[in-house]
Formats: structure tokens, sequence, C-alpha cells
């Protein structure tokens, strides 16, 4: 029996993506720029969308660290 997964094409079922959030500040000084995160929303939701299932951990020490 073929998976759905084979059909598809897809390599993997499920990823996790860790992004810093530094990534997020973009070209801020501090905080998230939205835009990132607006980008990095879509990117996401273009890969659920091929029907794999997405975890995300974001890092926040440059938040605590006051950056």
């Amino acid at each position: 029996m073929v998976s759905e997964i084979q059909k598809s094409g897809l390599t993997y079922r499920r990823v996790l993506l860790k992004i810093s959030g530094e990534a997020l500040m973009g070209e801020q000084n501090y905080g998230i720029d939205v835009n990132v995160a607006r980008s990095v929303a879509e990117e996401l939701k273009a890969v659920h969308e091929l029907g794999v299932q997405v975890a995300v951990v974001v890092g926040g020490g440059n938040i605590f660290r006051g950056v």
C-alpha cells in the first residue's frame, strides 16, 4: 500500500523549525519585525498546505536580554 506521503512526493511528513528571536528582528535594533514574522508565517502556511505537519520553536533570548 502506498502512503499519502509517498504519493505526494514529500520527503518528510513532519518538520520542526527552530527560529531565533534575533532572526525575527529583521533590520530593527530590537523587538520583532512584523514584516519578517508575516513572511515566515506565509512560508509556514505554504508548507502546511502541502500536507506537512509543522512545529515551530521561537527563541526569545534577545527579548529577555533586552536586545
